[in-house]
């Protein structure tokens, strides 16, 4: 069994992050760089979360099974 890695480019805002953080919808649903469409909990992106809300290039690595095992932003 192994990691896989997605690259997503999120610009969320911060009203946006709020009603998704807030029970509105708590998935984030986006789109990585090959077109695959990814899911994964807006809780997660709690530690990217500004007053602008959260932007920028982002890398999700799943186990096998599709469970998130880390987010970070990708550098660059």
């Amino acid at each position: 069994m192994h990691d896989t890695e997605y690259v997503v480019t999120l610009n969320i805002s911060a009203v946006a992050y709020q009603r998704m953080y807030s029970g509105d919808a708590r998935q984030v649903l986006a789109q990585d760089m090959q077109g695959r469409r990814i899911r994964f909990p807006a809780a997660s992106l709690r530690p990217f979360v500004t007053r602008d809300g959260v932007s920028g290039v982002f890398v999700l690595r799943v186990d096998a099974r599709n469970k998130l095992i880390e987010i970070r932003r990708k550098p660059g």
